[in-house]
């Protein structure tokens, strides 16, 4: 069965090009393109659509507000595809249930996998992207969680301070002296408390105290 894609994209060069180019994989099945998140988001309720890749800045309806719909009232799964200059849509695109984010330049094959990875239920963040999260996390001047502490351990706490300093398991692990394995433990824990779906929405939420 082929994974069943949309397109949004307002430059008609870029969504005719990834449509020609994602064509050509056996495994994926380009339904429409569009020219705004309002269109995609109508097509993706009328329509049984795996994968939308949306770009940020569209007319009508963004790529966050689109993004927002789109994973609260169907089954799609967004994918977000932005240049830099969309630096400010980043964090209200992963809190608003984006499960990719990449950058427009990658090659072919890069943009493959990733629409494959999520469509098997993964999350992607392209590490220039991650940098970028973490980036304007810290420049939000905020010494102090906001957090509601009285749901989480010690631990967990230590856990989310770290992952939002953008730590991996690894460098966690030698951090608090406990195991990678214990780690993962953690985060686990921390995703079924508070609802969220990866660890650069751990991160968000440890900062600002929202889920969404």
């Amino acid at each position: 069965m082929k994974i069943k894609l949309i397109i949004a994209d307002d430059n008609s060069f870029i969504r005719e090009g990834l449509k020609i180019i994602l064509s050509s994989y056996d495994e994926f099945e380009v339904l429409e393109t569009v020219n705004d998140g309002s269109e995609a988001f109508k097509y993706c309720q009328n329509n049984q659509v795996d994968v939308a890749l949306l770009d940020v800045r569209m007319p009508n309806m963004n790529g966050v507000e689109a993004t927002k719909l789109i994973s609260e009232q169907t089954k799609t799964k967004p994918l977000i595809l932005t240049t830099f200059d969309d630096d400010e849509y980043i964090i209200d695109a992963v809190k608003n249930g984006a499960k990719g984010y990449l950058l427009k330049n990658n090659d072919p094959e890069r943009i493959r996998e990733a629409i494959k990875s999520v469509y098997y239920g993964n999350t992607i963040m392209q590490d220039l992207v991650l940098d970028k999260i973490r980036s304007n996390l810290n420049q939000s001047n905020r010494s102090e969680t906001k957090i509601d502490t009285s749901q989480f351990t010690q631990r967990e706490l230590d856990v989310m301070s770290l992952i939002a300093k953008g730590f991996s398991n690894k460098e966690i692990s030698k951090q608090i002296y406990i195991s990678e394995g214990t780690v993962a433990n953690y985060i686990t824990s921390i995703l079924a408390k508070t609802g969220l779906e990866h660890r650069t929405q751990i991160a968000i939420f440890y900062i600002t105290g929202k889920v969404d």
